[in-house]
């Protein structure tokens, strides 16, 4: 295949598929076709190509799929507007601090927020599929432990929490809230706290 080919045919296979893309996906896709390279040289062609649309190719933790532009976002909710969870400072505190200490349990969030946790604030955040438990601490009552998911990654637009902004001032939630305001699914803090969907 051409390089020209190899790159329309990732494009129609991401822009066609209903779910992210690994890279091991295209690779398996081209296999015989295109070499390790030429797939990487087309994703990158891709990416730069895409660049000044209204859409772009992003590579998250599920894989690369074409997302909306910021700048676009406002006029395509018009067209599909989103029911949002709305969440509240607390909430947006919890998953930061989840977020830059997983796994985290509600006490060790209770202790940093030094406030009580409300069980609404855990399930909100499980129901947007951006927290889950992943185990439990070996302690007394066996509390579970919080981590975020890779849906939390994907609606960030990031590979991996290596990928968060570094923690240089005390305002964690601000810091993720300013993360989230860029997605169109993502909403900011709000002063009620929403209940789960």
């Amino acid at each position: 295949m051409t390089p020209a080919e190899v790159e329309n045919t990732i494009e129609a296979a991401v822009l066609c598929s209903p779910s992210p893309l690994l890279t091991r996906d295209l690779r398996y896709m081209l296999e015989g076709c295109a070499t390790h390279l030429q797939i990487d040289r087309a994703l990158e062609a891709l990416k730069t190509r895409w660049e000044p649309r209204g859409a772009q190719l992003l590579l998250t933790a599920s894989g690369w799929a074409f997302v909306s532009r910021i700048d676009v976002r406002l006029y395509l909710n018009r067209l599909n507007p989103e029911k949002l969870v709305q969440l509240t400072r607390s909430a947006m505190e919890t998953l930061a601090i989840i977020a830059y200490r997983q796994p985290a349990t509600r006490g060790d969030i209770e202790q940093i927020r030094g406030v009580t946790v409300r069980i609404q604030t855990i399930q909100t955040l499980e129901a947007r599929g951006w927290i889950d438990v992943i185990g439990v601490r070996k302690t007394p009552g066996s509390p579970s432990l919080y981590a975020t998911t890779k849906k939390f990654l994907d609606d960030l637009g990031l590979q991996s929490l290596d990928q968060l902004p570094e923690l240089v001032a005390t305002d964690l939630p601000a810091m993720l809230a300013a993360q989230l305001s860029g997605q169109a699914s993502m909403p900011g803090p709000q002063n009620e706290e929403a209940s789960p969907s």
